[in-house]
């Protein structure tokens, strides 16, 4: 591939592809990578860390359009690396990325959409804010699609490898691949002193809500929310669907599962065993065995998972019960009793208050109307309103 930039410009490529005879041409060993690798091409700004990995020394590039001036990208850039080291010691080292170089291709404009995307050896992520004025969430999307460098890009469900680029790719492992992620990104941005423990205890707050009161999870298990992503990730139909009622969204359960699961072993064994340990023997199992750039050699199944969380738990008992309870059955975790131990107390945030069941209206020229599906468990169903009804 050859970029050719305007005439008298200063543009130039960012991206995972390998560098060609100028830095102007790239090549890509097959079709997978090249159809997983994304370029930014343009005047952006440029920074580069290097950290050592054994007798590795991967160099990690931020390629950025931003409206801030060079002061905040150099701070921002500090805080990345505190994420990128961070992140390794979940692992023990960096994946071995190809070429030795890791690209974060980050462009924070005002008319670019809130997005990311994790690649192989590189990520695209988009927002309309400002690192001044965003700092902390732009952050923390760097965490989650930096982890899928190990997660996903690598220790793959074989339900995703290869990816088939003409048909839809259905996997029943994505609270893992991505639920997962999304637990060790605000876990990464504490950890690395980017966020407080009360901003941790905030997220984890919200994904148990949504668990445990979401009517979706009666309808199908997380392996089945899983299995919804081409109706839901980057989807658009003109269906009316009732995801309100029957969709929990496989990050937000996943990341429940991925706490619960973390705070099981911790008490099971007194701390030794923690889902750093899970990851790790997943990614020494599956995601290390390596492959040709683009390809995975060793990819995971379902089973695959729970016998490697027998083996870290030790108890095959253990992770078979835990699997059928709240992976492939419709069951939550003792939240409050898990999160005790840890020393944060779940409680109501208003008990006593009157609820209608957290309907969302909206107001138009002919009044108030109920804008989407009614929650199925909610005394606003028991009284029998309905999506669109009028409210007098």
């Amino acid at each position: 591939m050859r970029f050719d930039p305007p005439a008298g410009s200063n543009w130039r490529v960012a991206t995972q592809l390998f560098p060609g005879s100028d830095e102007h041409t790239f090549t890509a060993p097959n079709l997978q990578y090249l159809m997983d690798s994304p370029s930014e091409f343009g005047s952006f700004e440029l920074r580069s860390f290097t950290v050592p990995d054994g007798t590795r020394m991967p160099t990690f590039r931020l390629a950025v359009h931003h409206s801030g001036d060079g002061a905040e990208l150099d701070g921002f850039a500090r805080d990345v690396e505190k994420i990128v080291r961070e992140a390794r010691n979940i692992y023990g080292e960096f994946a071995p990325y190809d070429g030795g170089t890791y690209t974060f291709l980050a462009d924070y404009m005002p008319n670019a959409n809130m997005d990311g995307m994790e690649h192989r050896n590189s990520t695209v992520i988009t927002a309309s804010a400002s690192i001044r004025g965003s700092r902390a969430d732009l952050l923390d999307t760097v965490a989650h699609e930096f982890f899928h460098s190990w997660n996903v890009e690598r220790i793959r469900p074989k339900s995703l490898e290869p990816f088939n680029l003409d048909d839809v790719n259905m996997s029943g492992e994505l609270w893992l691949a991505e639920g997962f992620t999304s637990y060790f990104g605000p876990l990464v941005m504490r950890r690395a002193g980017l966020t407080t423990t009360r901003e941790l205890a905030q997220e984890l707050a919200r994904v148990v809500n949504a668990v445990l009161t979401s009517p979706g999870r009666a309808v199908r298990t997380a392996e089945e929310m899983s299995q919804q992503a081409p109706f839901t990730d980057a989807a658009t139909a003109i269906d009316r669907t009732s995801f309100e009622n029957t969709f929990i969204s496989y990050y937000t359960w996943g990341e429940a599962i991925g706490l619960a699961l973390d705070l099981s072993l911790r008490d099971r064994t007194s701390g030794k065993v923690t889902l750093d340990r899970f990851m790790r023997t997943m990614w020494e199992k599956f995601g290390k065995p390596g492959g040709e750039p683009g390809y995975v050699n060793a990819p995971y199944t379902i089973d695959d998972a729970k016998a490697v969380l027998g083996s870290v738990a030790g108890s095959p008992e253990f992770a078979q019960q835990f699997f059928s309870k709240y992976i492939q059955g419709h069951e939550a975790a003792d939240y409050a009793t898990l999160l005790g131990r840890a020393g944060l107390v779940m409680r109501p945030l208003n008990p006593g208050m009157a609820y209608a069941g957290g309907l969302q209206l909206t107001t138009s020229s002919d009044g108030v109307r109920v804008a989407t599906e009614v929650p199925f468990d909610s005394p606003a169903f028991a009284a029998g309103l309905e999506r669109e009804d009028r409210v007098l």
